[in-house]
C-alpha cells in the first residue's frame, strides 16, 4: 500500500481567504511546501497499482466499462502532416465511432494543434464533443512565455473548449518551481474568453521526464494550486507515458486535494494505453482510488486514440459473440 500524502492544514495555505497565497509567495516557500509533501514509497505504489490491475469484472460490467471508456477518449491527431480533411474525418469518427451501431457513445473530445481548432469546431458543430487544443509550444514547451500565451489565446479564440499545456520540465527539474507556477497561472488566465467564460485547462507534466515519483507528486500539487482543471501524465511523444503507477499517484493527489480544498480536479493518462484490458485497469484504479465522482468524462479522460479501435472490436464481440474482420474499424 502507498502512503496517502497528508498535506499541511488548510490554514497553512494562505490568509485572508486566499488559498495557497503564503505557499506561492516566494520560491523558497513553494519549495518548502512541495518538498514537505510525504515521500512516495515506489515499491508500495507499484504493488498497489499491480494489485488493482488484477481485478476481474463480469460481462455486464465489462460492457458498461467499454462504453464508459469510449466516452472518455480524447481522439487525437498531432502530426506535422495533419490536414483539414484528416481532422474532419477524425471529428466524424468521434461523433459516430461505429457506423454499424448508433448506440455507440461519442468520444469526449477531438484534440488537435491550434491551427486546426476552427476546422474541428466546424466539423463538430451541434455534437456533444469538445474541441481540445495542445498549446504552449507542445510537446517540448521550449518557447518564451509570450509565445506560449499567444499560442493559447489563438486556440481559445478559434473556439477551443479545452487547452492542453505542457510545463517547462527544465525549470521544474532545476527547482525553479515559482517560474513553473507563474507560467501555469498565466496560461490559465489566457484561457479566459472575452465573454468571461473559459476553456478548461489540462496541465501535462510529461511524467516520463520527471525521473521520480516524488517529482510527479510535487508536479501534481503544483499544477492543482495553479488552477489546473485536469492534470495529465504525458504528451505521448516520449518513451515512457501513462502507467498504472503514475496515474494512481495522480489520482491520490486529486483525492487529497479535494479533501483539503473542496475543489475537484480531473486526471488524464495519455500515451501507451492501447487495449480494452488496459483501459479497464485504469477505470478500476479510478473507482478504487477516488470513487464514482470521477467516473465520467467530466473528470477522467484517456489520451489514447488507438485505444478506440480495440474498444469497438471488443464491444462488437460482446454484442455478436464474434470478432469483426480487419475492415471493421478505420485506420487513423
Amino acid at each position: 500500500m502507498t502512503m496517502s500524502p497528508i498535506a499541511p492544514s488548510p490554514t497553512a495555505f494562505g490568509v485572508g481567504g486566499a488559498p495557497f497565497a503564503d505557499v506561492t509567495a516566494s520560491d523558497s516557500a513553494l519549495r518548502r511546501f512541495l518538498h514537505g509533501l510525504p515521500g512516495v514509497d515506489p515499491v508500495g505504489l507499484e504493488a498497489r497499482a499491480a494489485s488493482l490491475g488484477t481485478r476481474s469484472i463480469k460481462t455486464t460490467a465489462k460492457a458498461y466499462a467499454i462504453d464508459l471508456a469510449i466516452s472518455m477518449i480524447d481522439l487525437t491527431t498531432l502530426e506535422g502532416a495533419d490536414t483539414p480533411g484528416k481532422v474532419r474525418a477524425l471529428a466524424a469518427k468521434a461523433v459516430n465511432p461505429d457506423p454499424t451501431d448508433r448506440t455507440t457513445p461519442m468520444t469526449a473530445a477531438v484534440c488537435v494543434y491550434p491551427d486546426m481548432v476552427a476546422t474541428a469546431k466546424e466539423a463538430l458543430r451541434g455534437a456533444d464533443v469538445k474541441v481540445a487544443s495542445v498549446a504552449t509550444a507542445f510537446p517540448a514547451g521550449r518557447a518564451a512565455l509570450g509565445v506560449k500565451l499567444a499560442d493559447t489565446r489563438d486556440a481559445v479564440a478559434a473556439g477551443a473548449d479545452e487547452i492542453d499545456m505542457v510545463i517547462d520540465r527544465g525549470a521544474f527539474l532545476a527547482g525553479r518551481y515559482l517560474k513553473v507556477f507563474e507560467e501555469m497561472r498565466a496560461v490559465k488566465e489566457a484561457c479566459v474568453r472575452e465573454d468571461g467564460t473559459a476553456a478548461r485547462l489540462k496541465i501535462i507534466f510529461e511524467t516520463g521526464e520527471l525521473s521520480t515519483y516524488d517529482n510527479i507528486r510535487r508536479a501534481s500539487w503544483l499544477g492543482m494550486i495553479a488552477g489546473a482543471d485536469f492534470i495529465k501524465t504525458s504528451t505521448g511523444k516520449v518513451a515512457v507515458n501513462a502507467t498504472p503507477a503514475n496515474t494512481l499517484l495522480m489520482l491520490e493527489a486529486v483525492r487529497d486535494f479535494r479533501a483539503q480544498t473542496g475543489v475537484q480536479i480531473g486526471v488524464k493518462p495519455a500515451g501507451g494505453i492501447r487495449t480494452t484490458k488496459d483501459a479497464i485497469k485504469f477505470l478500476v484504479l479510478v473507482n478504487e482510488t477516488v470513487g464514482e465522482d470521477w467516473l465520467s468524462n467530466e473528470w477522467f479522460r484517456f489520451g489514447a486514440s488507438s485505444l478506440l479501435n480495440d474498444l469497438l472490436m471488443q464491444r462488437q464481440k460482446l454484442s455478436t459473440g464474434r470478432y469483426s474482420g480487419p475492415d471493421y474499424v478505420t485506420v487513423d
